[in-house]
């Protein structure tokens, strides 16, 4: 019997003794020497089964400056759990070189996880996906003798068991297991296999049990997983992923093992031509409340915050804005109702802790579409019912236990003692905001800029040194040290090739594996081309103004970053293939075979014109609108502490970097279907930044009037509520106490909590209306059934306070409950902002 199976054995006899003693609230953080075992019901710690909201926090996605903030407004939200994932090629860029420092420190941010009093779950992989960079493989990877990734293939096998070794003993070192007292509950080996399995066939079945024994070998203490792999070998557990694991999933075949969601997606990530996207804090509440209705007992929401990826982190396409919808949006800042929604949910699924975790579970028929989902303690009198309506567009009351329920479409509402509706994942309780975006002084102040322009001075073949036959591919050039692979070649015309037709021009064709390519001819600029995430590869049709003579053509191909997915990654391919000229008199002219020559990266990369200092270039004043220019500013810090951003709508294509720092790539050219950049607002850490003479920089590959960039910060100071009279109470207003669940006070009406962001308050009430208003946050209109009064009424409860609390009743604001079309909707939208202090203050 395996060592887990063992201390399974031993934990359900503590069961019995520790079980009802445990407090709805308790994390039960570990104490030395803790052991984390599972049985069906759910993950235990020393003996005791725990309820598991976890939230993904990628620490290489924010300055580890923010670290602690994240983690601080995560746990404020309910969160017992913060997850990541370790990045491989950050960690180790070159063989046996290794990185742990600044936003790479994991060993840190562990630590303070842990200093927070929350578990943790480390995702090792080594191959994570995650929208990064290859997926987190290390390109030289790529260059190994006979390598295949993810397979059974022993020189890939060989280094990932290397580095997962040094990890684990890493975090070993740093005593972050929780059998060493750690936070770390939980270790994820490999990622997503199931479709790669299918793919390799026997080799994947035979390489996933060696990555489980592996991974089980290293000691860790800890149970291990594997994401979206329904058979995971031995004692790994499998978990799910996606957005409704409570339907969809059937949970292990191994009905040992409890049902955990790795991947709850909170909104989707976004790639450049994407047009905006969101997922609604109603639509995640309802999925999470269907898992834990099944029997689920552990929930990771991706992400909870997404951050950014920074320089070129980013996999093929991808935005630098990474899951921005998420509960703490890319600022880290509160999004609403979200993370407020999402917050009140964990306090009712906690609420009914015991029932879930020691109940027995039932299904109750409703009628069709609904249905009960009831687990209970009948000598204990412990009970929480799961009411569940699945019609997306019909809302109804259905009777359960004698008594009528109403129950919103598509909803779940959650009976605390299966009597007492204590959450409706229909129903918002919570506060909204609205973000806003404010132009600072310094967009103008020393908006003077200078210029270092490689477009000017093209290379052409006689400049190279790696000269082929044919164009050679570009990773494997690149080697992803830089986006940035020049193809040069140049062919002779005689004076009977050209057409003698005045309105014909001959058509340059270019054929690329991917992702984007700038075209010159004769040192003239012709134009540009790209692929997309779906369709990588691509052909660019231009007219070319072409001599007699020598003729000299000039490629600029660029990548956005490599692909994160997939079989066979490491044959994967970008860059310029073939060229043809069409329209000659003599025919078409194939220059694929031509001879090429090849230049590897930027000149301005080579002299560093992305640093602070500027590099060894000479930098002359600014003329704008010029392709393969770079171009920098100075600027001071915005005052205050809200976020900064670089608004970059007037620019075309290409990186951006603050002292040094790379923001990441920008694309505010590639409109997406609704005519906008799908990414045009770039983040820039104030721990990036200095009080003054901070070096703005970008190389702009196509063309862009850098003097029109703005400098802005960003505010969520807009907070508004929408209640109806109708809203169950909020779960505040319950406890348990003695196992049962019993009220808090007696006025069990719906309330709208307002509260202001850290050092502000209520400057102004805009809108207040009870009745049926319209709208969403910073948009309300009145119904027909407004009443004039309830804005004087908000105005005096919250005005000059950082919060207030307002009952949601007819009475209280004089509403004609009887007004046809009336919602009994308090909707309030307060402005929120520092105190102006005065000259007596």
């Amino acid at each position: 019997m395996s060592l887990l199976r063992v201390r399974l054995a031993a934990a359900v006899a503590v069961l019995a003794v520790v079980a009802f003693a445990l407090a709805a609230d308790a994390y039960n953080l570990t104490k030395p020497g803790s052991v984390i075992t599972y049985d069906r019901r759910s993950l235990m710690v020393d003996g005791r089964r725990e309820l598991f909201f976890s939230g993904s926090i990628h620490y290489p996605r924010s300055p580890y400056h923010a670290w602690g903030d994240l983690i601080s407004r995560a746990k404020e939200g309910g969160l017992n759990v913060i997850e990541s994932y370790v990045f491989w090629n950050v960690h180790e860029p070159e063989m046996g070189v290794y990185n742990f420092e600044g936003r790479y420190d994991m060993i840190k941010f562990f630590k303070l996880i842990q200093e927070h009093d929350m578990f943790a779950m480390v995702r090792i992989g080594p191959f994570v996906q995650a929208e990064w960079n290859h997926g987190g493989l290390p390109y030289w990877l790529r260059e190994v003798p006979d390598i295949i990734f993810r397979t059974d293939n022993e020189p890939f096998k060989k280094l990932m068991q290397k580095f997962v070794t040094l990890i684990v003993n890493k975090l070993k070192d740093a005593k972050l297991f929780a059998s060493q007292g750690g936070p770390i509950i939980l270790a994820q080996i490999e990622n997503e296999y199931q479709h790669m399995e299918a793919a390799f066939k026997q080799n994947g079945t035979r390489y996933i049990e060696w990555a489980a024994k592996m991974a089980i070998s290293t000691g860790t203490g800890v149970p291990w997983i594997m994401c979206k792999q329904i058979k995971a070998p031995h004692e790994v557990i499998p978990t799910c992923n996606g957005r409704h694991c409570g339907d969809t999933w059937p949970g292990p075949t191994d009905k040992d093992k409890p049902l955990l969601w790795t991947e709850n997606w909170t909104a989707q990530y976004r790639v450049f031509g994407d047009p905006p996207s969101q997922r609604s804090a109603e639509d995640i509440a309802f999925a999470v409340s269907r898992f834990f209705s099944v029997g689920g007992t552990m929930v990771n929401y991706y992400m909870y915050h997404g951050g950014t990826n920074f320089g070129r982190t980013g996999a093929s396409f991808v935005m630098p804005r990474y899951y921005d919808e998420a509960p703490l949006d890319e600022f880290g800042m509160y999004k609403e109702p979200k993370w407020g929604h999402l917050r009140d949910l964990h306090q009712a699924l906690r609420l009914c802790k015991k029932a879930l975790l020691w109940g027995k579970l039932s299904t109750q028929p409703l009628g069709k579409l609904y249905e009960a989902r009831l687990f209970e303690i009948p000598d204990k009198k412990v009970c929480v019912a799961f009411l569940s309506n699945h019609n997306t567009k019909e809302d109804g009351t259905v009777t359960f236990r004698g008594q009528k329920y109403f129950v919103p479409r598509r909803s779940v509402s959650i009976l605390g003692d299966c009597k007492t509706v204590v959450f409706s994942t229909q129903h918002v309780n919570s506060q909204h905001n609205q973000r806003t975006f404010h132009f600072t002084d310094q967009t103008v102040q020393n908006n003077v800029w200078e210029m270092y322009t490689e477009g000017d001075t093209v290379p052409t073949y006689k400049l190279t040194t790696v000269r082929t036959e044919k164009p050679l591919e570009a990773f494997n050039m690149t080697k992803d040290k830089t986006d940035y692979l020049w193809y040069t070649t140049s062919f002779k015309l005689d004076p009977e090739d050209l057409p003698f037709r005045h309105d014909i021009v001959p058509v340059m064709e270019v054929s690329s594996h991917g992702h984007a390519l700038v075209l010159y001819v004769n040192g003239k600029y012709v134009g540009t081309g790209h692929g997309t995430k779906i369709n990588k590869a691509f052909t660019l049709e231009k007219p070319v103004q072409v001599k007699v003579g020598i003729n000299h053509v000039s490629i600029l191909s660029s990548t956005l970053g490599m692909q994160d997915s997939g079989a066979y990654l490491e044959h994967r391919q970008a860059g310029v293939h073939s060229v043809t000229i069409q329209g000659l008199n003599t025919g078409t002219m194939d220059l694929s075979n031509n001879g090429w020559g090849h230049i590897v990266g930027l000149e301005g990369e080579r002299k560093q014109a992305q640093t602070e200092k500027g590099g060894d270039v000479q930098w002359l004043p600014a003329v704008f609108d010029k392709p393969l220019t770079w171009y920098r500013r100075r600027f001071d810090m915005p005052s205050g502490e809200d976020p900064v951003v670089i608004d970059l709508n007037p620019m075309g294509k290409g990186m951006i970097f603050v002292n040094g720092e790379g923001l990441g790539r920008y694309w505010s050219s590639y409109k997406h279907a609704l005519g906008r950049p799908s990414q045009y607002l770039y983040h820039v850490p104030r721990c990036f930044l200095k009080p003054t003479g901070n070096v703005l920089t970008l190389f702009e590959e196509e063309g862009g009037k850098a003097d029109a960039i703005m400098v802005l910060t960003v505010k969520r100071d807009n907070i508004c509520s929408f209640i109806s009279e109708n809203n169950p109470g909020h779960v505040r207003s319950w406890e348990r106490k003695d196992s049962q669940l019993v009220a808090v006070s007696n006025d069990l009406k719906p309330r709208a909590v307002l509260s202001c962001p850290e050092k502000k308050t209520i400057q102004q009430v805009v809108f207040a209306s009870y009745g049926n208003p319209l709208g969403i946050c910073g948009n309300y209109t009145v119904g027909n059934c407004h009443t004039p009064k309830a804005k004087e009424l908000v105005e005096k409860a919250c005005v000059g306070k950082r919060s207030c609390e307002l009952v949601v009743s007819h009475e209280v604001y004089g509403g004609d409950i009887n007004c046809p079309g009336t919602t009994a909707t308090l909707a309030v939208q307060a402005k929120c902002s520092k105190r102006q202090r005065t000259a007596e203050q």
